[in-house]
């Protein structure tokens, strides 16, 4: 899957760190996997999704060892035989979740798969101020179908900021902008100027947050009792712009809807930057707590690799 750029940062780093990849990021794979999901319901297509993942976790001992060591901090009451089954459970719903990237997320009628969507006025209340939003999620549940979402309300332009794939084609495939939705791929530090651009346009800006930059760009917060790195650049760039943050994440509720959960704007004051970043990790830990098992980093989050993929 596409690996998104955790920050908009000024001070870009030359060697940002390498996640989670794998042979299979190739245009061919996905197709034969959309031709293969399409072809069936969505209820039998996440059940097949879901029997795949589970097959996949004992294929991959060190994700499903770094999968294990992430779920111990976030459930640290959790029995050994608990971890082990929630672990089984995170690769079922990566599963799923690839299902739908593939083949729900580019249907036209996405309102009709949301459950429930949990302070939607905030997202109003930020866009009113007429300075354009930061919208920061996590790689937590559907990350892109809350921003294919999103970037209708209020008929604003959606900027999702996403670190390059390795196969260009398959980054062409995934990434298909609309009136009202760019992907843009962050190869050099001045794509951040056309970000600011955007904001002072009073459009969206749309990350994830949860993978550090491997540099400068990083602060040190606590995450679950322990310190971890996260960017800072988001803030920076809306500091600049004048604009809010607003978390938001969206996680499939039981049925396979999905859940939009929207935080309260942060208005991001000059040298509150870390201060900002801490209320949004906050945030973080309140809804992977809630979705353990909808969290997909696979790789020690408090540890995270160095150097290129």
């Amino acid at each position: 899957m596409a690996r998104p750029d955790p920050a908009a940062d000024a001070s870009h780093s030359a060697a940002p760190p390498g996640w989670y990849s794998h042979g299979l990021n190739r245009l061919v794979y996905y197709r034969l996997a959309q031709a293969a999901a399409s072809a069936l319901p969505r209820p039998a297509r996440l059940a097949l999704a879901r029997g795949l993942g589970r097959l996949l976790s004992r294929a991959v001992p060190a994700e499903r060892r770094a999968v294990r060591s992430n779920l111990a901090r976030v459930l640290p009451g959790a029995s050994p035989r608990e971890l082990d089954a929630r672990v089984v459970e995170t690769f079922a719903n990566f599963g799923a979740f690839f299902a739908d990237l593939l083949t729900l997320n580019r249907r036209p009628d996405l309102a009709a798969y949301v459950a429930s969507a949990e302070g939607e006025h905030h997202l109003d209340a930020a866009l009113g101020a007429g300075r354009g939003v930061v919208l920061l999620t996590a790689h937590l549940g559907n990350w892109e179908f809350a921003g294919r979402l999103l970037s209708s309300r209020g008929r604003r332009t959606a900027h999702v900021v996403l670190s390059a794939e390795q196969d260009q084609a398959l980054e062409r495939y995934l990434r298909l902008d609309s009136p009202q939705l760019r992907f843009v791929t962050r190869r050099h530090a001045t794509s951040t100027l056309g970000l600011l651009a955007a904001l002072r346009r009073a459009e969206l800006v749309a990350m994830q947050a949860d993978r550090p930059t491997g540099g400068r760009g990083d602060a040190i917060v606590p995450f679950f009792g322990e310190p971890a790195a996260f960017p800072i650049g988001p803030f920076v760039l809306a500091r600049a712009a004048g604009a809010a943050v607003v978390p938001a994440f969206c996680a499939m509720a039981p049925g396979g809807r999905y859940r939009l959960e929207i935080d309260a704007p942060i208005w991001v004051k000059p040298g509150e930057e870390a201060s900002a970043l801490g209320t949004t990790v906050a945030a973080l830990e309140r809804v992977i707590r809630a979705y353990p098992t909808q969290w997909f980093n696979f790789f020690d989050a408090w540890s995270p690799p160095h150097g290129h993929a």
